[in-house]
């Protein structure tokens, strides 16, 4: 065995271990010991799978009666069918979040099954491959653009009103770490998390003194159907790319969507969190040096040098 088989037998490894060792959360572990939501109504939208669907079960399993919006209705139906077969209430409808009346309707229809709005996730994202700026068709850069950004601004357009004649409530928004820090071939795609950054601190201040809660999270590296289709390699990469090593799962963010929606966050809004393994915090270099000195040879196993 060469070299490089050896380096890459040692990351498969820690691979597998970090993928072992990361916290693993079943829908009704995400808030042990009480159901923070009980009595709610809280609305989804992009819920047909990934982050989504699990802030949706996660919502539920809370004590929320749930309002799943997305366009793949048979993906939104087979949701609502797992939080009905463990008790919880769902509604699962059709929409476009890029289409006024279909997130109005989506709002309507959660006020005339559960009589009120107390909680919203805006969740839905769209947008061009990865390419070079100058390589990115106007038309799909558009549509990120429009998906992200008026999906996330109609949204809260519709949920806000729904909110105040409900008494209050709290609003996350989807944005992602790419959106704080910027990704090389994503221009659409930072772009639009970088207009939700600004909505919600906008949102945030136009409502704070009505009840209402406006907040973003800003997901690094998640483990969703995108990153588990992308194969081995890509996913050894994105956990490389984070200081703690290892990829998010959907569970982590939904839990953090919750909290966001509790009165366990009760004095927050207007805040940007990164869920991110660290990323947003600066860089880890996998190894670091001496000045003059040459760095040393981590495959031999001599382990991480000093960092002068």
């Amino acid at each position: 065995m060469d070299e490089q088989q050896i380096t890459e037998a040692i990351m498969d490894e820690r691979t597998m271990r970090q993928r072992d060792d990361q916290p693993r959360h079943e829908v009704g572990d995400l808030v042990p010991g009480y159901q923070v939501m009980s009595g709610r109504v809280a609305l989804v939208a992009g819920a047909s799978r990934g982050i989504g669907a699990a802030t949706a079960e996660a919502f539920a399993a809370a004590g929320a009666a749930v309002v799943l919006g997305a366009r793949d209705t048979a993906a939104l139906e087979s949701v609502a069918s797992r939080i009905k077969s463990r008790g919880g209430q769902a509604l699962a409808v059709a929409l476009d979040v890029t289409d006024a009346d279909s997130m109005r309707h989506l709002v309507d229809r959660g006020l005339s099954t559960f009589g009120k709005l107390d909680a919203a996730f805006n969740n839905a994202s769209a947008g061009p491959l990865p390419a070079p700026l100058a390589d990115v068709d106007p038309d799909e850069f558009d549509l990120g653009i429009v998906t992200n950004i008026r999906g996330t601004f109609l949204g809260m357009k519709f949920q806000i009103p729904a909110m105040l004649d409900s008494g209050g409530g709290a609003i996350v928004n989807m944005a992602s770490i790419a959106g704080l820090n910027g990704t090389a071939n994503l221009a659409a795609y930072v772009a639009g998390k970088a207009g939700i950054i600004g909505l919600t601190k906008v949102a945030a201040l136009d409502y704070a003194d009505q009840g209402i809660r406006v907040n973003v999270v800003a997901p690094g590296p998640i483990l969703t159907y995108h990153l588990e289709a992308a194969g081995p390699q890509a996913q050894r990469g994105a956990a490389q790319s984070t200081p703690m090593r290892r990829v998010g799962s959907p569970a982590e963010v939904a839990q953090a969507v919750l909290w966001l929606c509790s009165d366990q966050s009760s004095f927050i809004t207007g805040t940007v969190m990164p869920i991110d393994g660290g990323q947003a915090a600066g860089n880890k270099p996998p190894q670091m040096y001496r000045p003059g000195q040459p760095m040393a040879d981590q495959s031999a196993g001599s382990g991480q040098s000093a960092a002068g």
